[in-house]
């Protein structure tokens, strides 16, 4: 297919993006499907801010790709660490927390020539764009770069640039990019668009070049030499090609418009927000922070990143939290966000599937982030107004940085979003008292949480060697004795103490798995270890009491672990890899580990997922772990250095920090790092059960689960209740459930006939209490009791006594087991002076309750039902005081 025939309308973003793909493809490129916004391959970055990161190991040589050419719509984000364009968003036409990057890329095939030649040829044959419009910056060494594009493209020479200073530091210019200071980088091309002498601003290398008349849409970056350690230069033997085109950017030139919020993507979500939030003026910048946070939020949450309160969690937080706030600015004082979803899948969801695919798990999150915010929002909005009210008084033009604290620490107000919301009045934020505030509660909560035991523990010798991983005893000698948080140099008969040796097969708690217990023993000397912890990384201490003889520094001792209760721990460890690996399988790759607990008795699993489990998927977790039992594979632990180890597949945590050489562990189909026990093979976890299930937080599900012995004591606990109820309702346990459907409806049916009985014993005495009114000015008091009735019962006679009497205020209660039911009504032409729920509330009080309700009907209880005569005997002084 040649350039003419690819010459199609690109107006929408959609079509632009498409054209692009398709232009590459026919040019041999691989179309490759945009990588996770966070980097699988590249624990140095937050965030995917860049096409090329999926490609990084590539550049390195770690890794090889079945093609030689690529091309890519990669979203990206620039919210947090280094590039950060947060507190831009919403005051400028071009910056984004998400954006879209076009590129293309070669790997050892062509280079400069074909790259420069093809990017002219897609802006101005395919997209139309007029060539007198574009300029091109080449480095200022690069001879090879301007030749092609003032010989071979045509490109005057008067619009190609050379960007560069030969004569100080030579290599740190925006046209020459560099991965790191050594290693991979090259010279740049970059393409500019001129929009026209109405708008202020110079052409690249200018002192004018910061205006808005030149805007950079494309950088062809060509890595041709490895940067040595000494600065000198050595050319890489395949050169290769990596470009970068913003789409936003390139949508705003092909549609006509300055702003990237003025293209159709953003306009149609931008007018969603508009409805959403009731805003009428459809400029309003609050409108395009919506519109940005909205993108970058749902695409977070899509890549398995959620609400947190550190991390990239806390990036998403700030994100859905800053939207929220415009939100608020624009009066709108209910959850919104999650409204927009819809409508951001209707623009994106065809070039994103996963987006579309998570739809309702984001719409979910955001609401719940939403509803969590909008508690404290309004509060936190009260006191910086009161700041700001005292800073225009004393007119000082700084809120202190304890002010910003305790929003961010009480309200939830992360410090960016304090320091928006100054901007906009003109006033800055002390940034350095914040983070001295910070500090200072991070130092508290350190002290705060250390263990009493380890308390002044202050151990300065050798590490431990763990041998725990194929055996249950070793010898070892005594390295340190403590007792009550002192060293000392040895341990009594019947005292308590903390033990350090210099080997040990106890597994000290970590990573979820709780500390190995079992004994020590020196000739007539016997420590009972209650419990394994680090007191160091590598320095463990056996926590525990001398039962009998002593023990001293330098003592050889046989250590012995507690093996049944070690192989219950390894049961329930291992059972939790394959669990992880089951919820990922049945509820989607976004379930993430936030945490667990390993014990002998079950284990604790807290995972990232937006809604409760249904018995159904239950059942399908179940079901996968124990056909993983039944495989009986046989597990396979493998040290080896954290880049093989990323390469394998293995599943890391966000935000866990690794050493150089990590513990991988294969069970099962599940591969993770881990340093935990665990056992030979599946089938000896023997069985897997799930016992509970429900949230922790925010987005955060908790499941409990048990193996083995213990599995199977449950599964016979069940059996023996089932069999009792089964005895109860006399029906064999096979027979049980239709039974109990027939036992529910016969009480169903019982308590209806009853319910019936009350109304007409109710409505009986009713009508004898129509003569137990009282004339009280014009009004009629009725203050009596009804036997036998309800609180349904209470209402219906109510309502039929105001029927019958007129202008009326009537409390009836009844009393059943000891407790007190109250209803108080009150005719309409009466409710302007005598309100039912203060009439109710001041007879409650007098029988031990409260209540309240609407004016002309209110219900109440109590629990003193001998005070009930004489509280309904002072209805009608309270009434006669009103009238």
């Amino acid at each position: 297919m040649t350039s003419s025939t690819l010459n199609l309308p690109v107006a929408s973003v959609a079509a632009i993006r498409q054209t692009f793909l398709d232009y590459f493809a026919q040019r041999g490129h691989s179309v490759v499907p945009s990588s996770p916004l966070v980097p699988g391959n590249d624990p140095t970055l937050m965030f995917t801010n860049s096409g090329m990161v999926q490609f990084k190991d590539v550049f390195l040589g770690t890794d090889r790709r079945p093609y030689v050419r690529a091309a890519s719509v990669q979203a990206c984000l620039r919210a947090g660490g280094k590039h950060n364009d947060l507190e831009n968003v919403g005051y400028t036409a071009r910056h984004h927390t998400f954006f879209e990057m076009l590129g293309n890329w070669s790997f050892g095939d062509y280079f400069k020539r074909e790259s420069l030649r093809w990017g002219w040829e897609l802006l101005t044959e395919v997209y139309g764009l007029p060539p007198e419009r574009l300029w091109a910056t080449v480095y200022i060494d690069d001879d090879e770069a301007y030749e092609i594009w003032t010989q071979e493209i045509g490109l005057p020479p008067e619009r190609v640039v050379r960007i560069g200073d030969n004569k100080g530091a030579k290599y740190q210019s925006d046209n020459f990019w560099m991965m790191a200071d050594t290693g991979p980088c090259g010279p740049c091309s970059e393409i500019f668009y001129d929009h026209g002498p109405e708008v202020a601003g110079g052409p690249p290398g200018s002192p004018e070049a910061d205006g808005d008349r030149y805007i950079e849409i494309w950088n062809h970056v060509f890595m041709q030499f490895d940067m040595q350690p000494d600065g000198t230069l050595k050319p890489l033997p395949a050169p290769c090609v990596d470009t970068g085109m913003g789409l936003e950017r390139l949508a705003a030139v092909l549609q006509h418009v300055h702003s990237n919020y003025e293209i159709d993507l953003f306009q149609a979500l931008i007018g969603a927000a508009a409805r959403v939030t009731g805003c009428a003026d459809a400029s309003s910048p609050s409108l395009r922070v919506i519109a940005d946070h909205l993108r970058a939020s749902a695409f977070l949450i899509a890549d398995g990143v959620l609400p947190a309160n550190e991390g990239r969690g806390y990036v998403l937080r700030r994100i859905i939290r800053r939207a929220i706030r415009h939100g608020y600015k624009l009066d709108c004082k209910l959850p919104f966000l999650h409204r927009l979803v819809d409508e951001l899948v209707a623009q994106m969801g065809g070039a994103y599937p996963h987006l579309a695919a998570s739809a309702a798990r984001i719409a979910g999150l955001l609401q719940i982030e939403e509803e969590r915010f909008y508690e404290t929002l309004e509060n936190g909005m009260e006191m910086l107004e009161r700041a700001f009210t005292e800073l225009a008084a004393s007119g000082q033009a700084v809120l202190s940085g304890e002010v910003a604290f305790k929003l961010h620490d009480t309200y939830g107000f992360p410090l960016d979003l304090t320091c928006d919301v100054c901007r906009e009045r003109g006033l800055r934020v002390d940034e350095a008292g914040f983070h001295a505030a910070m500090e200072r509660q991070k130092t508290q909560a350190r002290a705060a949480g250390k263990f009493k035991m380890e308390r002044g523990l202050d151990y300065a010798g050798s590490g431990n060697e763990f041998v725990g991983y194929g055996a249950l005893q070793a010898s070892a000698k005594v390295l340190a004795l403590y007792r009550d948080g002192v060293p000392v140099a040895e341990l009594k008969h019947g005292q308590a103490g903390v033990v350090v040796l210099e080997a040990t097969p106890f597994y000290a708690e970590s990573g979820g798995q709780v500390g190995d217990s079992g004994r020590l023993h020196s000739g007539s000397a016997h420590f009972a270890v209650a419990d394994t912890q680090k007191i160091k990384a590598d320095v463990y201490g056996h926590h525990g009491q001398l039962e009998a003889g002593t023990l001293a520094v330098g003592d050889h001792v046989l250590a012995e672990v507690d093996g049944d209760r070690r192989a219950a721990i390894a049961r329930h460890h291992s059972a939790t890899h394959l669990l992880h690996l089951a919820l990922r399988e049945v509820l989607g790759a976004h379930v993430q580990q936030k945490g667990s607990l390993v014990t002998p008795e079950r284990t604790r699993f807290d995972f990232a997922h937006h809604a409760p489990l249904t018995p159904a998927e239950c059942v399908a977790i179940e079901a996968q772990v124990n056909a993983q039992i039944l495989a009986n594979q046989p597990t396979e632990a493998r040290l080896m250095d954290l880049e093989r180890a990323q390469q394998s597949g293995a599943l890391m945590l966000f935000g866990e920090k690794y050493g150089e050489t990590v513990r991988v562990l294969d069970i099962g189909s599940s591969r993770e790092l881990c340093g935990g026990t665990h056992v030979r093979a599946t089938g000896d976890i023997g069985l897997f059960k799930i016992v509970a299930e429900g949230g922790v937080a925010a987005g955060v599900r908790r499941i409990e689960a048990v193996t083995g012995a213990h599995a199977l004591a449950y599964l016979q606990q069940l059996e023996a209740q089932a069999g009792a109820a089964a005895e109860a309702l006399k029906a064999p346990v096979a027979e049980l459930l239709p039974r109990l459907h027939t036992v529910l409806e016969q009480v169903r049916a019982l308590e209806k006939e009853l319910a019936a009985l009350k109304g007409k014993l109710a409505a009986a005495q009713g009508d004898e209490l129509l003569a137990q009114a009282v004339q009280v000015g014009a009004v009629k008091v009725l203050a009596a009791s009804l036997q036998g009735a309800d609180a349904k019962a209470l209402r219906e006679t109510l309502d039929r006594l105001k029927a019958r009497l007129g202008s009326a205020v009537i409390v009836l209660a009844a009393v059943e087991g000891g407790k007190v039911q109250l209803a108080a009504g009150v005719t309409p032409d009466c409710m302007a002076r005598l309100k039912a729920g203060e009439l109710v509330n001041f007879v409650a009080q007098q029988v031990g309750g409260k209540g309240g309700g609407k004016p002309d009907l209110a219900m109440a209880g109590g629990t003193d039902a001998a005070a009930v005569p004489q509280a309904l005997a002072s209805v009608a002084g309270w009434v006669r005081e009103r009238v």
